[in-house]
């Protein structure tokens, strides 16, 4: 009796994506106004602005969504908690909050109309006390890339919370950056890609043109 064929390997796809942008506002981008100098500086030297824009618009060219995770704490600061070294400093200086300049969108990266925009006003992950879930499954998304900050903290937690909810999840490494080149890297080989398929920009709009990839 001839031994039972072994199936193919699955070729890794992009099923139904969305792009998901974190936390690319100018209070924690703008060095003059950053809570964390060293991500600001990382962001810059990475060109991600630039980069995570251009991926927008292949996705947008493809009529995929993208959608815009913002932190806009409340001007009264209810539910934030000192419970972190980042709800301290937020507190303290009481940063990133709604209707100022902190939460401004820079230029490249601005919402477009037909973009979705996803707020939280406490916590410390995309998904935490947000619509962005049912966002998703409404939009029937099987898919997220993920591109924006920080990879040692906001990313991470996005792409442990999109897996435990059934999402399939792709790293666009170069549209990303960390508080530091070094801590960046440590989490992306050890937490983030144990979690998604780690890709460039350049490699996912290539799968965007793919006849299947959506």
């Amino acid at each position: 009796m001839a031994a039972p064929r072994t199936p193919p390997a699955a070729t890794p796809s992009l099923a139904s994506p969305a792009l998901v942008i974190s936390e690319c506002q100018r209070g924690i981008l703008d060095p003059a106004r950053s809570v964390s100098s060293g991500l600001a500086a990382h962001a810059a030297a990475r060109g991600i602005v630039a980069r995570a824009a251009a991926l927008a618009d292949a996705f947008r060219a493809r009529g995929l969504p993208v959608f815009h995770c913002l932190i806009e704490h409340r001007p009264d600061q209810a539910g934030m908690r000192p419970n972190s070294y980042l709800g301290k400093v937020a507190l303290r200086e009481r940063s990133m909050t709604a209707g100022t300049e902190d939460v401004e969108v820079p230029a490249p990266l601005t919402p477009r109309e037909g973009d979705f925009v996803s707020r939280r006003a406490t916590g410390l992950s995309a998904f935490y006390g947000t619509e962005l879930d049912a966002m998703l499954r409404l939009q029937g998304i099987r898919t997220i890339v993920l591109a924006g900050v920080s990879s040692t903290v906001a990313l991470p937690g996005i792409a442990l919370e999109a897996v435990n909810r059934g999402y399939d999840v792709v790293l666009a490494e170069d549209c990303t950056a960390g508080v530091s080149p070094e801590a960046h890297r440590f989490f992306v080989e050890n937490q983030l890609a144990v979690l998604s398929r780690v890709r460039t920009a350049r490699e996912v709009t290539e799968r965007l043109a793919a006849p299947d990839a959506s």
